[in-house]
């Protein structure tokens, strides 16, 4: 009878063990998604005009749209000085007005790209800093749970002990009783 006390013992603690182990993954899981909502809630951060501005010459100005929209023009422009205005052009030959308004948009058109392809620079290193916590979280919590994992096995190779010992008192108890009725 006290075996088989000692025996219910056992599976209530191993039950309430393993209560506490899923308590302990179901918190871990929660903290994980308050930690991954933290770090992209960052992000969220509003633009301001100049940023959204830049934001669009740069995809503008990197498009197939404004290669062909701006070589038309271009030719647009030569067209009429070479052909059309021939007599009296507004910018002859060399194209001097032509050269100063493409310099002029370059001078303006690169540091505006540049403070675009900053500012995305800034939030990929953001979202690489953001990656290495959620990377190194998740690498502390694989340390963690493999000390989980060898406290359970080191609880269940003594509960085994404790069961084998049991059984074995109990078997030497059988046989004690069978050589009493064997002489019997």
């Amino acid at each position: 009878m006290a075996s088989e006390d000692h025996i219910k013992e056992l599976l209530a603690s191993e039950d309430e063990h393993i209560q506490r182990l899923n308590e302990i993954v179901v918190d871990a899981i929660q903290e994980e998604q308050l930690i991954t909502q933290k770090l992209y809630g960052q992000s969220a951060d509003k633009p301001t005009l100049g940023e959204r501005l830049s934001d669009k010459v740069a995809e503008f100005g990197g498009s197939w749209k404004f290669i062909i929209s701006f070589s038309l023009g271009l030719f647009i422009w030569i067209s009429i000085n070479t052909v059309v205005l021939i007599a009296h052009p507004f910018d002859p030959y060399p194209f001097i007005l032509l050269n100063l308004i493409l310099s002029t948009v370059a001078a303006l058109q690169a540091p505006i790209i540049m403070m675009s392809q900053n500012r995305k620079e800034e939030k990929d290193r953001k979202r690489a800093e953001n990656d290495y916590q959620i990377n190194l979280k998740a690498e502390l919590e694989i340390r963690n749970l493999h000390r989980k994992i060898d406290l359970l096995i080191a609880e269940e190779f003594k509960n085994l002990h404790v069961v084998q010992k049991l059984q074995l008192e109990m078997l030497e108890e059988l046989e004690k009783k069978m050589k009493n009725l064997s002489v019997k």
